[in-house]
């Protein structure tokens, strides 16, 4: 797996898209996403193994997992945090950081794949081109070992998201932003009432 540093990167990037700037609250929240699917180390203190759909980059690493946990993190942030920020662009970073964990790992050279598909598909799966140095699990491990894989990772992670941070807000800054209507929007539909109720 990338290390802990690594994955939030990608919430923070793809925050870019929101049209309105996004709090740190939600920023924290996003990157909470991103590291939460790796929980499942727990199941090695358990005696789970590693193959099993609940072991280490199982279920909690799944497509459906990203989705339920995206969209009940983003019910509960509108619920209680930003009641008028769209649903739709809160369930959308919420869902794709959460995924991005597995997604990562599938790019990693260890371990033994990710479980994409449980639990309608058990199988680990790796993509074909796995340049990301996995990073060791642990905090002992990783002083030993870890620096190697966090110089591949800001290579093959941390400048992709830069250059997609900055896509992000010349996108969000134009006509619509991915994760929300513009201002620009609505300075044209607020436009359009000040002219029809003059013309009243």
């Amino acid at each position: 797996m990338p290390t802990i540093f690594t994955h939030p990167v990608v919430a923070l990037s793809g925050s870019c898209f929101f049209r309105r700037r996004p709090s740190i609250g939600l920023l924290v929240a996003g990157a909470a996403c991103t590291v939460l699917p790796d929980l499942d180390v727990a199941a090695f203190y358990f005696g789970i193994p590693y193959e099993h759909p609940l072991g280490h980059r199982g279920v909690t690493h799944s497509l459906l997992f990203a989705l339920l946990l995206g969209l009940a993190a983003a019910w509960l942030w509108r619920r209680f945090f930003e009641p008028r920020r769209p649903f739709a662009s809160l369930a959308t970073f919420f869902v794709l950081a959460t995924a991005s964990h597995g997604i990562l790992d599938a790019f990693t050279n260890g371990g033994r794949g990710v479980g994409f598909f449980i639990p309608f598909d058990n199988a680990r799966y790796f993509f074909p081109w796995r340049p990301i140095q996995v990073s060791p699990i642990g905090a002992s491990g990783f002083f030993e070992r870890g620096w190697p894989a966090l110089a591949s990772e800001l290579w093959w992670v941390w400048l992709p998201a830069l250059g997609l941070a900055c896509v992000g807000r010349i996108v969000s800054s134009r006509r619509t932003g991915l994760l929300g209507t513009t201002s620009a929007s609505r300075k044209r539909s607020g436009g359009t009432s000040d002219l029809a109720s003059r013309s009243k």
